[in-house]
């Protein structure tokens, strides 16, 4: 057993309150999991099979549970798009999946188009260091579509530069009722964990304006219909007001982006039981973006003045927002943490942002062993040296000490902490204690 002794400050996922924040507590961790939560006890006496960590001065938190990730995209640029389409592309995306553990203190994420299963496996098989994976393979979309990205010779070039065809990965172009309905099909069959849709036009796609139509309804209801019948969520990519309605009279139980979303729309989505990933970091972060073309960037201008009044309604509306990043530029891997930066700057409280990137986020993509610090629950966490809580900020300013996953750290910040390494990485799966063969 490992205990983690006179922490300052914790945060332990289950809410939003300042009854989910604990102060000069010690945390056990046994097998991997949390086994318990309780006041420091500076008397404490351990026994050989114990080991007693000093975190005095450090603030803990669950794991961040990324709820819009896309571990295969490097960039936006024509250069980016077609690297991931060379026999290189899986050596970036295990670079991705690195940072985004290490660097951005991401234990979990759900990755809403492009990964595959086999970049599930080879995560939990430990052969590559990352974040767990939640997949939905594709981002369905019609023909000259968000999910179309063809090149300058737009009339003849190959759909769908972005995620095209491969194995394991169905194409993301669909159009008909019974095509969508096949197309569920393959993704479930292809090991999919939700189904991802555009339910109306793409900020940075290249020829798709936003007030215009994606999906039919028709599309979108046999989604749904198909999706459902499998157990499989669907996340709706939507941020007009046609298209964020669309999607929740057709099943939707996801709203993406929602750049567009107002008080009515927020109400409709409250009694469809709708959660919402605003993704507002890449809102931002899209302002500054290099290389994109006029016509989106004039889309990124439209959505800049509208989406922080959105997820300003959705929050005062009561909808369950989950922390999603969205990273599609280069820099943004590895500082998924400044999703919570975000969130607060469109108006939620720090402890708000937290739930919505932790315990709110693990019960939005089901993933219910995770996100929050609680016996019997995964021994996913950060350790800093500054109050991240109150200040996520800080986060991106160094104070990142040690990432935990299952139980093993993967920065070195605790030494005392089991490590895992890359060396370690090709030696097979962790042992139920956390430690290599």
């Amino acid at each position: 057993m490992i205990i983690l002794s006179n922490i300052a400050k914790l945060y332990d996922g289950s809410s939003a309150d300042e009854s989910a924040v604990s102060t000069g507590v010690d945390l056990s961790l046994d097998g991997g999991q949390v086994s318990e939560v309780r006041p420091h006890d500076s008397e404490l006496a351990v026994g050989s099979e114990h080991t007693l960590i000093d975190c005095t001065g450090l603030t803990v938190t669950p794991g961040l549970i990324d709820c819009h990730g896309h571990i295969t995209v490097l960039g936006l640029d024509d250069t980016s798009i077609d690297l991931m389409n060379t026999g290189s592309s899986l050596v970036w995306v295990e670079k991705v999946l690195h940072t985004t553990l290490v660097d951005g203190g991401v234990t979990t994420m759900r990755d809403i188009g492009g990964a595959t299963d086999m970049m599930k496996r080879l995560v939990d098989s430990g052969a590559m260091i990352g974040p767990r994976l939640k997949i939905a393979i594709c981002m369905l979309s019609s023909t000259g579509g968000h999910a179309d990205f063809r090149g300058p010779d737009r009339c003849h070039a190959q759909l769908s530069r972005l995620w095209p065809e491969a194995a394991g990965r169905p194409s993301s172009i669909v159009d008909g009722p019974w095509a969508a309905r096949k197309r569920v099909r393959e993704i479930a069959a292809c090991g999919a964990d939700l189904i991802k849709i555009c339910a109306s036009p793409g900020v940075a796609s290249p020829g798709d304006a936003l007030e215009h139509r994606d999906l039919h309804p028709a599309e979108v209801e046999a989604i749904c219909d198909e999706a459902h019948a499998r157990g499989l969520r669907v996340a709706a990519h939507a941020h007009s007001c046609s298209g964020i309605e669309q999607a929740i009279r057709s099943g939707v139980d996801d709203l993406q982006h929602i750049s567009f979303m107002d008080e009515r729309l927020v109400e409709l989505a409250y009694e469809h039981g709708c959660t919402v990933t605003p993704t507002s970091w890449i809102m931002t972060a899209l302002q500054s973006a290099t290389g994109l073309s006029d016509f989106v960037m004039d889309k990124v201008k439209q959505v800049a003045e509208v989406h922080a009044q959105a997820t300003a309604h959705a929050h005062t509306g009561g909808l369950k927002i989950l922390a999603g990043t969205d990273p599609v530029l280069p820099g943004m891997h590895g500082r998924n943490y400044m999703e919570l930066v975000a969130l607060m700057g469109e108006g939620m409280s720090a402890l708000a942002a937290w739930h919505a990137a932790t315990g709110l986020a693990a019960a939005g993509i089901g993933q219910d062993d995770a996100g929050t610090l609680k016996p019997g629950q995964r021994a996913d966490l950060l350790l800093c040296n500054a109050d991240v809580v109150d200040d996520p900020s800080a986060l991106d300013r160094g104070a990142l000490v040690e990432v935990v996953k299952d139980g093993v750290g993967y920065r070195n910040g605790l030494p005392t902490l089991p490590q895992c390494t890359y060396r370690d990485s090709l030696s097979g799966q962790l042992n139920p204690d956390g430690l290599r063969p």
